[in-house]
């Protein structure tokens, strides 16, 4: 086989529209915090592509991906990719595509997958705790989890993930990404306990056009996760692109279905979420179900999860950003979508679901992925979350958090209200009433 210059081209450039996602959840996640507040939450997803870049190409492409023949975790080659230049893809077959292409785009599915959980534990989280945390946790837990779910083995499936070896059906990360991150993410809610004032103060997102661009940068990333994983430029690809975008509108307008219904309007925040609890649901399934069914997903997907957000009010955790009603909840409708629409016509290396008369055995297999990540990940999380809070310690002070995370941790804000009308807000504020007072 010999190298494909189309599908590499296109492997790069999905790796790199994967990787501005990374700064699009920043910008949707910070302008859903209170302003003093937005820079940290920033700040928590950007780190996640220094450590874990760094850590990936060290030893955790070699724990996901290395020929150990386990099917628990990778090898440790400290050499893997340095001597894989002029190396093919080999992952359950060979792809015309260069290793480092193929390591590339799964690092960015590594760099996102962190800073995910961030959501979560807004307002209240030591900055060098979280650097920390993201260290161990990639370790621990997410280059295990990528070998289980990712890792096919060589042509005759030695060493591939126990997950993947089973059967299991996950195109693009719907266990791996979002099932994984969402299950930390309630994890750490807990350990860390809740924000000050919460259900008493408002804390309501302080930009919404902010979050909306975060949204859209998503969304448009999104693509490349869902179509990339495709590995070339193919109709597979075309299959996986087209899902997602008609899986997503029907979120969008699912989600809002439900909050007319329930709130008596429509909001842009619950159109963002919407989109992305659609973008979380199609991407386990976006290669194996017909486009219809990426509708129905859609659909699905955004009530549903419009609905299990308000659940953290009735359980008492404190889960700030919805990480575990859209990522968590989301992640195990796409992956159960499967074994229901699931269809062999679209995609020959795919299965029939129940709505195609494969019975209930992939629905099993999806079940089993699904809920044994869940399980993992959570207890995992809960552990090295309770022994870092003991330990150097997760949560920023009371005062600190009441001042302000972004001045406590970083030394900075968001918005400058100094140096206008005498130095200060309420300059600021004493100039609007004279200039509303006088032109009336």
């Amino acid at each position: 086989m010999e190298l494909s210059p189309g599908d590499t081209a296109w492997v790069l450039v999905s790796s790199a529209m994967v990787l501005l996602m990374t700064p699009g959840l920043a910008f949707f996640y910070g302008g859903m915090t209170r302003a003093k507040s937005t820079l940290n939450m920033m700040m928590m997803s950007l780190i996640s592509i220094g450590i874990v870049s760094v850590l990936w190409v060290i030893y955790g492409y070699s724990f996901a991906f290395g020929d150990s023949g386990s099917k628990w975790i990778g090898a440790l080659d400290w050499s893997h990719l340095g001597s894989a230049v002029n190396s093919l893809t080999n992952n359950g077959a060979q792809y015309p595509i260069p290793v480092l292409a193929f390591a590339a785009f799964q690092l960015m599915f590594a760099v996102i997958t962190p800073a995910l959980i961030s959501g979560s534990i807004a307002d209240r989280t030591k900055f060098l705790t979280w650097s920390v945390f993201i260290a161990v946790w990639v370790t621990m837990v997410y280059f295990p989890v990528a070998h289980w779910v990712f890792d096919f083995g060589g042509k005759d499936a030695v060493g591939a993930g126990w997950l993947a070896a089973r059967g299991v059906l996950d195109f693009a990360g719907g266990t791996a990404v979002h099932i994984n991150a969402g299950a930390a993410g309630l994890a750490l809610s807990i350990v860390l306990g809740k924000r000050v004032g919460w259900r008493k103060d408002p804390m309501r997102p302080h930009n919404l056009p902010v979050v909306l661009i975060g949204a859209g940068l998503l969304w448009f990333g999104w693509f490349g996760f869902n179509a990339g994983s495709a590995l070339g430029a193919n109709g597979t690809a075309a299959l996986a692109f087209m899902n997602t975008q008609v899986a997503t509108a029907g979120a969008v307008a699912g989600w809002l279905i439900v909050e007319r219904i329930r709130d008596g309007h429509a909001t842009s925040l619950g159109a963002a979420s919407g989109a992305v609890a659609g973008l979380v649901a199609i991407t386990p399934a976006c290669a194996f179900v017909a486009p219809w069914a990426a509708v129905v997903i859609g659909v699905i997907a955004g009530s549903v999860c419009a609905t299990a957000v308000s659940m953290k009010y009735r359980f008492g955790f404190d889960d700030s950003l919805d990480v575990v009603g859209v990522h968590l909840v989301g992640g195990i409708i796409g992956c159960l979508s499967i074994g229901f629409f699931g269809t062999k016509a679209i995609n020959e290396f795919g299965a029939n679901g129940l709505l195609y008369g494969g019975g209930w055995s992939l629905l099993g297999k999806q079940a089993l992925g699904a809920f044994s990540v869940l399980a993992y990940s959570f207890l995992v999380t809960l552990i090295l979350g309770f022994i870092m809070d003991k330990t150097i310690g997760f949560r920023i002070s009371r005062d600190a958090e009441i001042e302000g995370i972004d001045l406590t941790e970083h030394a900075e804000s968001a918005y400058d209200f100094e140096g206008r009308s005498g130095g200060s807000m309420s300059g600021v504020l004493s100039g609007l009433r004279t200039t509303s007072g006088a032109s009336s």
